[in-house]
């Protein structure tokens, strides 16, 4: 599904994507209201959000949606946003980015990415914006020592295939580990896990 004022624009690529062997377009929402509507009613798995609509700041709505589909995956679809943006998006539950300027393989390629858990940033974006995440208070939850493995390899920037071979084991453990200390920490998605983590100084020295 794609949330998008251009509706236009957004059906001729929600058309693109639905012409792939994997992917069923579900719909365009031209505004926070139909995009609240369209999530209730058709349960999409993916959601493209542009962060700037004419009822309201997508970013802003983003935690609300999750409410309505825990499982939604959330890329914003930006332009050239500062950095501040991309951190509300992240502390608010995205799994990351989509530029309006990168290819349709490109763009087909993060919503793979966000369909299957991943997070849709460059590790170089990543590593630029975790300091920028705002720290707090303690810890609330225990994590395990591999958790917190798993944890710092997702704050390098490393997809699940590339922990799991970092760590030696399969993708389906990475990806178990990861479910685990996203429920612990209440996140949506491995950027917001990262987001919480740091607020909870769990990530000494990022």
């Amino acid at each position: 599904m794609i949330a998008d004022d251009h509706e236009a624009l957004a059906a001729s690529l929600l058309a693109v994507l639905d012409q792939e062997d994997d992917m069923v377009g579900v719909g365009v929402a031209g505004t926070i209201a139909q995009a609240r509507a369209m999530v209730g009613s058709s349960a999409p798995d993916v959601l493209l959000l542009d962060h700037r609509m004419p009822d309201g700041d997508g970013v802003a709505a983003i935690p609300e949606l999750l409410r309505q589909r825990p499982g939604l995956r959330i890329a914003v679809l930006t332009a050239s946003p500062g950095d501040h943006l991309l951190v509300e998006a992240i502390e608010a539950g995205a799994c990351g980015f989509v530029s309006k300027t990168r290819s349709l393989g490109e763009v087909t390629a993060a919503v793979r990415a966000a369909a299957s858990g991943e997070a849709v940033i460059s590790p170089e974006l990543l590593a630029r914006l975790l300091p920028r995440l705002h720290g707090g208070g303690p810890a609330q939850k225990q994590l395990t020592e591999r958790e917190r493995e798993v944890l710092d390899l997702v704050a390098e920037g490393l997809s699940n295939a590339a922990i799991a071979e970092r760590l030696v084991v399969s993708v389906h453990t990475v990806r178990n580990h990861i479910a685990n200390l996203s429920a612990k920490l209440g996140a949506h998605s491995k950027l917001e896990a990262l987001a919480i983590a740091v607020r909870q100084g769990l990530l000494p020295g990022r």
